[in-house]
């Protein structure tokens, strides 16, 4: 059995993603509009975006919200997972971003089912109406508690949350680890093992992308969205 070096688990990633996904133009165009526009490049696997558009189908998904649009490309995976009178509502912190998310979905042929509202999600959040039935988190890490307990809010019982990058390189076993994004990321798996509007579990991932996790959790029970936030 080959050790899980880099060199291996990227062959293992590239297989299958060969195998399961295969090639796609427009999520190939919406990567490298991001990539030409100096983004991060921190969008989901191929894998994982795909692991995305199952759990939109399987759900039934037809209302979804994303935090983090970053260049649409996990925008674009969910847009497909839902119906065509289904919406994604997305949140994007920086304009830029959102600008060029916007002509990589209605490239992809999406743009009239998402909605990308520009915002800081903690301002954009408690403007948000009706329940969605999957939510996908992948922004700052430090705010995880806040966007998860908004995802409770916005969500009902049987509504899907995943949260992405919650490995973190093995950091977050680390208790000596004191980055803020650890921090947060740790912070956020400790509720969702808490608190009992959530069932959740979580799994390491090696990828393309590196060493790190994703949480996926079921809403077991909501709380009067009039009440009080609590302080994450």
């Amino acid at each position: 059995m080959a050790d899980p070096t880099p060199d291996a688990w990227r062959r293992v990633d590239r297989y299958l993603t060969d195998t399961l996904v295969g090639q796609d133009a427009a999520l190939d165009a919406a990567v490298a509009a991001q990539d030409d526009a100096g983004l991060p490049s921190i969008e989901v696997a191929p894998v994982a975006g795909k692991l995305l558009h199952l759990l939109a189908r399987i759900s039934g998904a037809r209302r979804v919200l994303e935090i983090g649009t970053l260049g649409g490309y996990s925008t674009i995976w969910l847009a497909r997972g839902i119906p065509a009178d289904g919406r994604v509502t997305t949140i994007e912190a920086e304009p830029r971003n959102a600008d060029i998310a916007r002509a990589n979905l209605d490239r992809a042929g999406v743009g009239d089912r998402v909605e990308i509202r520009q915002g800081r999600a903690e301002d954009v959040l408690p403007t948000l109406v009706g329940t969605f039935d999957l939510v996908f988190i992948d922004a700052d890490k430090e705010s995880n508690t806040l966007y998860l307990e908004w995802a409770a809010r916005l969500g009902h019982p049987g509504t899907v949350v995943v949260v992405d990058n919650v490995g973190r390189s093995g950091e977050v076993a680390d208790p000596d680890a004191s980055a803020s994004n650890v921090v947060g990321t740790r912070r956020g798996l400790e509720m969702l093992g808490a608190d009992p509007r959530f069932d959740a579990t979580a799994l390491q991932t090696l990828d393309r992308k590196g060493w790190d996790g994703v949480a996926i959790a079921v809403l077991t029970d909501v709380v009067d969205a009039t009440d009080d936030l609590i302080d994450p």
